[in-house]
């Protein structure tokens, strides 16, 4: 199991990215959530096999059409509070 903090910027508001990470999680089998930030970025936790968690990333970078990702960090997330499906998360 692998937990991971993911922050995407770029045009990533008002496109639908969020809907697209919770699709991609969800096929996936994912665990955890995604928001908005009120800095423009879009965040997300998200918990599973390391694989999995790695082909979710990897959509973050793509992203969907009409979207523009610039960049993408990632940093180590706490598993124990990713184990509900994976959600949208009001802003943060």
């Amino acid at each position: 199991m692998e937990a991971r903090r993911v922050l995407v910027s770029g045009c990533v508001q008002g496109v639908g990215f969020r809907y697209f990470v919770v699709d991609e999680a969800r096929a996936l089998g994912l665990a955890g959530f995604v928001r908005n930030l009120r800095d423009g970025r879009v965040e997300a936790e998200v918990s599973g096999p390391a694989d999995k968690v790695e082909a979710l990333i990897a959509a973050c970078r793509r992203g969907p059409p009409g979207s523009r990702v610039d960049g993408v960090e990632i940093a180590a997330a706490s598993a124990a509070v990713l184990l509900e499906p994976f959600e949208i998360r009001r802003d943060g």
